[in-house]
């Protein structure tokens, strides 16, 4: 008899990537501020979601297989720390890294744990 996986863990990381994305595409919004014209802040709006667009298609793709959605979401938060820790202070760099790699870790460890128990539950 096959186990249903917990609807906790299922569903937790896709939840949190969705907030994350619109937590991340939040930030084009600053492109407002300055006077770009309007095909400028077309262009910046599209240069400042390039992120968040590559990770709403990591999710997509990690909807149905889990082990995308942990390595992606993982490489993310790795790149984003040495990308911040080779531009700032640490100090700086830190709080910025809690901010955005970590909840990018979560989510990855948390896909990642989804794909285990799914492996585990459905080759018993």
């Amino acid at each position: 008899m096959k186990k249903k996986i917990s609807k906790f863990v299922y569903w937790t990381p896709r939840i949190l990537s969705i907030i994350f994305i619109l937590f991340l595409a939040m930030f084009s919004l600053d492109i407002f501020e300055g006077n770009y014209g309007f095909w400028g802040t077309v262009l910046g709006l599209f240069m400042h979601n390039i992120p968040p667009l590559i990770l709403l298609v990591v999710l997509l793709i990690s909807w149905k297989h889990e082990i995308v959605g942990g390595i992606v979401f993982i490489l993310a938060g790795l790149f984003y720390i040495i990308m911040v820790r080779t531009t700032q202070d640490w100090q700086i760099a830190l709080s910025w890294i809690l901010t955005i790699a970590a909840p990018s870790f979560l989510i990855g460890v948390l896909f990642l744990i989804n794909w285990y128990k799914k492996r585990i539950t459905y080759s018993k």
